[in-house]
């Protein structure tokens, strides 16, 4: 503290250096100056709460625990930290356990025990991309089936066939003078271009094309805005990327818990390929395999956890080494246009996208 202070006349308390050096050049020990800060914070902490305390938004809303679900999955199966993950799972089971009311509606926020207002576009899409995240965290069924049907609730509630474009508010919101639509991407993505990113990666996850169609009609109706203003269209730029490239489908075999599978999804996780999903199962007998197109006909190499990469649902040769991995992921391995492994006939798309429809 100083007679001036240093903060319009008056002082605000703070430590210049680390408590070691400011013990060093007092002369005391570390001990008594950390417990004499402490009793000073204790002191001062009794005087705070004298006051009138500022008022607290502690509302939540189920966009915005979404975004922070889909952060802390990736997070987790980047950095392989199984408190993100458990903290992911436990986000994920109370969004969809408490922000859901008796007939499956996604709700809006929740407050002291209390859930209301019916989920917005953004609502839905945020939380499909966040369950998606932690599929691929975790490989559970259960985060994959629970966004699929959230997207198709989304598809009723929010989609419009003529328009080809998202309404902000559901099919059921009340009557309001003009149904609103949001599509400018400003400190979060839009609930419409959350949309379409996330029903292309889940039409790539699950071979359903009416996913991807739906997605690329709505990027079609935006190609206009986006072009001439792209500053506020960064999202729907991501996912004008992620419709225009050959993503990378990788699928891995493999018990999680065996050192070999975790070397491999290490390997997965451990280069930025943002347009790219990640499957996986334990072998191929687990019944996920016939629900999931990239993950029919693919097994264990010699009993050993095995990885696959694919575009197009064309694979390359499996692998069982990180190495190898590595090399496919990087695009320097089997040339993907001579696939072994070709997607069963049931699950190939229907029609090949025609890249002329994109002003780009």
């Amino acid at each position: 503290m100083t007679d001036a202070g240093n903060f319009e006349g008056a002082n605000i308390l703070f430590l210049p250096q680390e408590l070691p050096n400011a013990a060093e050049e007092l002369g005391v020990p570390v001990e008594q100056l950390s417990a004499e800060l402490a009793a000073g914070r204790a002191t001062l902490l009794a005087a705070r709460v004298k006051r009138v305390w500022p008022f607290l938004d502690d509302k939540v809303l189920t966009g915005w625990n979404a975004l922070m679900l889909a952060a802390l999955a990736e997070a987790a199966a980047v950095f392989d930290r199984g408190d993100y993950l458990a903290a992911a799972e436990a986000n994920a089971d109370f969004l969809l356990s408490t922000m859901r009311d008796a007939d499956g509606r996604l709700l809006r926020t929740y407050r002291g025990g209390e859930t209301k207002l019916k989920g917005y576009l953004e609502d839905y899409s945020f939380l499909i991309d966040g369950l998606l995240a932690l599929y691929e965290a975790t490989f559970e069924p259960r985060w994959l089936r629970e966004a699929q049907s959230l997207a198709e609730s989304m598809l009723v509630l929010f989609w419009d066939e003529d328009a080809a474009s998202f309404y902000s508010t559901g099919s059921d919101h009340e009557e309001l003078l003009l149904r609103p639509q949001d599509f400018l991407d400003n400190a979060i993505p839009s609930g419409a271009s959350a949309a379409a990113m996330a029903l292309l990666r889940l039409g790539t996850l699950t071979g359903v094309p009416r996913y991807a169609e739906i997605a690329n009609a709505s990027l079609r109706s935006m190609r206009t805005s986006v072009t001439q203003q792209p500053m506020g269209y960064g999202h729907w730029l991501c996912a004008m990327d992620y419709a225009l490239s050959t993503p990378k489908e990788v699928v891995v075999v493999g018990d999680r818990e065996d050192a070999a599978t975790k070397a491999l999804l290490e390997a997965v996780h451990s280069r930025f390929i943002p347009n790219k999903v990640v499957a996986g199962m334990a072998s191929e007998d687990d019944p996920i395999a016939d629900e999931l197109a990239l993950l029919e006909g693919r097994g264990l190499v010699g009993g050993r956890p095995t990885a696959y990469v694919c575009q197009n649902y064309a694979c390359q040769l499996p692998v069982t080494e990180p190495a190898a991995l590595l090399e496919q992921l990087a695009g320097t391995g089997d040339d993907p246009t001579q696939p072994s492994y070709l997607l069963p006939p049931k699950w190939r798309p229907s029609t090949t996208p025609d890249p002329g429809i994109w002003p780009c």
